[in-house]
């Protein structure tokens, strides 16, 4: 349910408001605003009976019943887009942010030479795995640790933020102590252990769709993330297995438009696994910030015919020069229409 109380009701109000809600079995999950307090609440109890309470409750304007099953990500709850910050940086507000980086790290040269490069052509944000779920168990997992502490290396020397991937509940302590973001991937959008573990991580947390994953299934793991103390989520498409196989999967580029629809909370959009393919990471990026993306999350590699991962999608580092060149003219378009959206909402 959503409480909306009246302009400049009284803490004594607020305080017995929230008792009468947990008189009835519910948490109180979150209250915002300044002049309008509202009053997140979820839980298993008799909702007519609380809402008929809540509604003759000294203070309360409104008590309404959020119909989606994603609670605190719906529009319904939040209406004003929500803006996630990591490391000084605003995702989801005026600013379009590029997170850029290999797939896999795979040694200090590597790591440091593509930081500085993608530094150097306007990213914000360095991606890097240092764990890397992978098909085979044969193939490359991460150098783990040790990968951890190059891109702590790295972000010391550019002051990029670092987003790198989780796979595991046991390592959310350890990966928390040198990332700015972490990042769940396609194969563990479900891994509801992990998404509850992360309720706690105090970073924020990239969620990616899953390749068979829909729309709604997304919504609800990040609910989970939300649900269990953290509201720092940013979604990300990424592609989704379909019957195609000209690309290594179907970029779902309406998926963006829908989630800000459904969604306060940030889309970007990964046109590198989208994709699979270099050459058309460019086409399939412009087209991400012409929908609406807060941002893009884009493979580079020095050297990509020497990856160890993932080098067909991986842009070289003049590749990604061009590209943030060419974004240039749709992310003033982009920011023109943010700022109209905000004049208008006021």
């Amino acid at each position: 349910m959503i409480i909306s109380m009246r302009p400049h009701t009284s803490k004594q109000q607020i305080e017995h408001v929230c008792e009468r809600i947990r008189e009835f079995g519910y948490k109180v999950h979150s209250i915002e605003g300044e002049e309008r307090v509202v009053i997140g609440v979820v839980g298993v109890g008799d909702v007519t009976a609380c809402l008929e309470s809540l509604e003759a409750t000294p203070g309360v304007e409104s008590a309404v019943r959020i119909s989606a099953p994603y609670k605190f990500v719906s529009r319904e709850f939040k209406s004003d887009d929500s803006i996630i910050r990591v490391n000084g940086l605003e995702i989801g507000g005026d600013q379009f942010i590029v997170m850029a980086g290999p797939c896999s790290v795979e040694n200090e040269r590597q790591i440091m030479e593509t930081a500085e490069g993608v530094a150097a052509a306007g990213a914000q944000m360095l991606r890097g795995g240092a764990f890397k779920p992978r098909t085979s168990p044969y193939d490359f997992q991460g150098l783990e640790l040790e990968g951890l502490k190059l891109l702590r290396k790295a972000r010391e020397a550019t002051g990029l933020a670092i987003i790198t991937e989780i796979m595991s509940d046991r390592d959310v302590d350890l990966v928390a102590e040198y990332a700015d973001c972490m990042q769940v991937g396609a194969r563990n959008v479900q891994n509801f252990a992990l998404l509850k573990s992360l309720g706690g991580c105090g970073r924020p947390v990239l969620l990616k769709r899953g390749m068979s994953c829909t729309i709604k299934e997304l919504l609800m793991s990040a609910e989970y993330i939300v649900a269990h103390g953290n509201p720092n989520v940013i979604l990300c498409e990424r592609g989704i297995r379909t019957f195609e196989i000209a690309t290594r999967n179907t970029c779902d580029i309406a998926a963006i438009p829908v989630l800000n629809e459904l969604t306060h909370l940030p889309v970007i959009l990964d046109p590198s696994h989208a994709t699979g393919k270099r050459s058309l990471v460019p086409a399939i990026s412009r087209a991400g910030v012409a929908v609406g993306a807060d941002g893009l999350i884009v493979e580079v590699h020095p050297c990509p015919e020497k990856a160890v991962s993932d080098g067909a999608q991986s842009l070289t580092l003049a590749d990604f020069r061009e590209m943030m060149r060419s974004l240039q003219p749709y992310v003033r378009l982009w920011k023109e229409s943010r700022v109209a959206t905000v004049a208008a909402a006021c």
